[in-house]
């Protein structure tokens, strides 16, 4: 069998699996479960399947530029296996051009695609002519659409930011959506430190190191097969969380004795952060809608042994109908709103061919009735905090413009937009802390 086919046959099933609906991680899962690889392998399959989700649009374009059948006429696992040798050819240097069509062809020789290894082979042969002859597809004129198609992102989308922060600051955006995310911890203060953390990690030769102006933030440099085999996983001394989102509970300024609502909190991440920063002393109130994401929440709190968040299914938005005990109850509110996620999409590579100006509009409606229903559990001298991960300011700074004029009981005390234009800042975030006057 030739070297790196199963790699690559992998990285097809994975983006099979996304093209008919799947999230780019539960694809990755799946598919891996299936095949016994380490963590080199592992690398080179997630770099691969990932890659051919973002630059979807740039590897249609070569495609065209490649064959005679558009990409839109092509069978759909003719198309996502093309995209395999392309992305290889176009965006991974070190792999040989030959090892990119030898193992495509393979993959169609050994699939109900056998008929077509011939195909397969003309076009990725043809694409590597081209490349070296530097006959390359001519990329558009007007700027907006350029920046879609080499950063391979929806038109509507570059057009919005261009809109939202010039041109300039578009590009550097975009061009950060395709770059790998970092894999960021934050450390459980109620059971270690970052000190004795980056020492236990750094014995086990794991690469980590700390994370400028967070106190319990620790960047992970090695790529695992497993985050679940990292030391202190289960003892619950980490968990996963950007560096940009660790900045948003300390916003609510949580101190010992606290009465916190966390009203949209599963899978946890910003729910045991407040937990952490209160000592684990106090009354914190989770609440969702999703069983499954409450299940999640619930085995996050069990592994960091945290003991003082009570859970509750429940909308958010109806909390205040169900118990109205609650009103004027909170001495802080985090609402970390559903959101468009368009902060997050170098970490969440297939949100960018999913998300629409119609679902934006339709999150706006859900975050402003969050707001609505929520702010009324708020006592008179307690702070709501309002979070996303989005850099789409009609559901960050806009909406709460828009809902302090309508609450003039209401004020702004802070807020912050964090874009995903530079290294050291994560993902894109948005939070803004709100008041009532006295």
């Amino acid at each position: 069998m030739l070297e790196g086919y199963l790699q690559r046959k992998a990285a097809w099933e994975i983006l099979l699996k996304v093209s008919s609906g799947m999230y780019s991680d539960l694809a990755l899962e799946k598919v891996l479960s299936n095949y016994k690889f380490n963590s080199l392998d592992i690398a080179f399959i997630t770099e691969l399947s990932f890659g051919c989700i973002r630059y979807r649009k740039l590897l249609d374009y070569w495609t065209d530029h490649t064959s005679k059948l558009n990409h839109h006429k092509q069978p759909p696992k003719l198309r996502w296996l093309l995209h395999i040798g392309l992305y290889q050819i176009l965006k991974m240097d070190k792999v040989p051009d030959s090892a990119c069509i030898s193992t495509s062809v393979e993959i169609a020789k050994k699939t109900e695609l056998n008929k077509l290894s011939g195909v397969v082979n003309a076009i990725l042969r043809n694409a590597t002519r081209k490349l070296k002859s530097n006959n390359l597809p001519k990329l558009p004129k007007n700027q907006a659409e350029r920046i879609s198609l080499k950063e391979s992102l929806p038109l509507w989308l570059i057009n919005e930011m261009i809109a939202w922060f010039g041109i300039v600051e578009t590009k550097k955006i975009a061009m950060s959506f395709n770059k790998k995310p970092k894999i960021d911890l934050r450390i459980n203060s109620l059971k270690t430190t970052i000190r004795e953390s980056l020492e236990i990690f750094q014995n086990n030769n794991i690469e980590v190191e700390p994370i400028n102006n967070l106190i319990n933030g620790m960047e992970l440099k090695s790529k695992p097969r497993s985050i679940r085999k990292l030391p202190g996983y289960f003892e619950g001394k980490w968990l996963i969380q950007d560096r940009s989102s660790q900045w948003v509970a300390p916003l609510l300024r949580p101190k010992k004795g606290d009465k916190i609502l966390d009203a949209c909190a599963a899978p946890g991440t910003k729910t045991t952060h407040l937990a952490q920063l209160i000592k684990d002393e106090g009354q914190i109130l989770a609440t969702d809608r999703s069983d499954t994401r409450l299940k999640l929440l619930k085995e996050n709190l069990e592994r960091l042994d945290i003991k003082s968040v009570k859970t509750l299914k429940v909308d958010a938005t109806k909390l205040i109908e169900i118990m109205p005990q609650y009103i004027d109850y909170f001495d802080k509110i985090l609402i970390d709103a559903p959101c468009s996620g368009l902060g997050t999409l170098a970490r969440n590579p297939d949100a960018r061919w999913k998300i629409t100006k119609e679902t934006i509009n339709q999150l706006i409606t859900i975050q402003e009735k969050l707001l609505e229903n929520i702010v009324p559990l708020l006592n008179k001298n307690g702070l709501l905090v309002y979070s996303t991960c989005t850099i789409c300011p009609s559901e960050n700074n806009l909406l709460i413009e828009k809902f302090l004029k309508k609450n003039k009981n209401l004020q702004l005390v802070f807020e912050k937009q964090i874009l995903p234009n530079n290294d050291d800042l994560g993902d894109g975030f948005y939070a803004a802390i709100v008041s009532k006057k006295n």
